[in-house]
């Protein structure tokens, strides 16, 4: 019982010298509040600069992922196909995939003619002026006898993109090897960013 009016007795007093001095409950709250939003303020920017780390990576990331799709799309469609279902797949992307396409090809076959000399300059002559829906039917047209147009043509641009995520691997791995130069391990750094980013909580 002695005990008990004890802590009563201190508890009077705590509130008079709050009363005293001019610290309220709500004051100290108010007060607790301040310090827990300024130490949120400096965490968030703390995990700002260590997202910033990661930027670059991310980019190569999203990159290297879409290149992957894309060379899928490739794998799965006719050669005619394959420019439509990649606008279709990437309505986003302003790149002109058709042109592209005509671009692999053409420097694969003046490699072909001029370097390895393993096709006639009329095959390249066909290429050149041949859109990349209608090219393997033109050569087929040309050269009845030769089977392994369609081959070669989708060995060049599995080439292409083999190549393209062959690069953007390289620039992650060197990102990656920069973040670990700062003594933070790159999956933390990577977490942070995507919690940073709201990519996960």
């Amino acid at each position: 019982m002695a005990g008990e009016e004890t802590k009563l007795y201190l508890e009077l007093q705590m509130e008079e010298l709050k009363a005293t001095y001019g610290i309220s409950e709500d004051e100290k709250s108010e007060q607790e509040k301040l310090k827990e939003q300024r130490k949120q303020e400096i965490q968030r920017a703390k995990n700002a600069e260590i997202a910033k780390m990661y930027d670059d990576a991310a980019e190569y990331e999203a990159d290297l992922e879409g290149f992957k799709a894309e060379l899928e799309i490739v794998h799965a469609n006719e050669l005619s196909n394959i420019a439509t279902a990649l606008r279709e797949a990437f309505p986003d992307e302003e790149r002109d995939f058709a042109q592209e396409l005509d671009t692999i090809v053409q420097t694969g076959w003046a490699y072909f003619v001029n370097e390895e000399q393993s096709h006639p300059q009329e095959q390249l002559e066909i290429v050149n002026n041949t859109t990349f829906a209608h090219l393997l039917p033109s050569l087929q047209e040309a050269y009845p006898d030769y089977k392994s147009f369609e081959k070669e043509i989708r060995e060049l641009l599995t080439k292409r993109w083999e190549n393209l995520i062959a690069i953007k691997e390289e620039h992650i791995k060197q990102e990656l090897a920069e973040i670990k130069t700062t003594g933070l391990k790159p999956k933390y750094v990577k977490r942070v960013y995507q919690q940073f980013h709201g990519i996960i909580k």
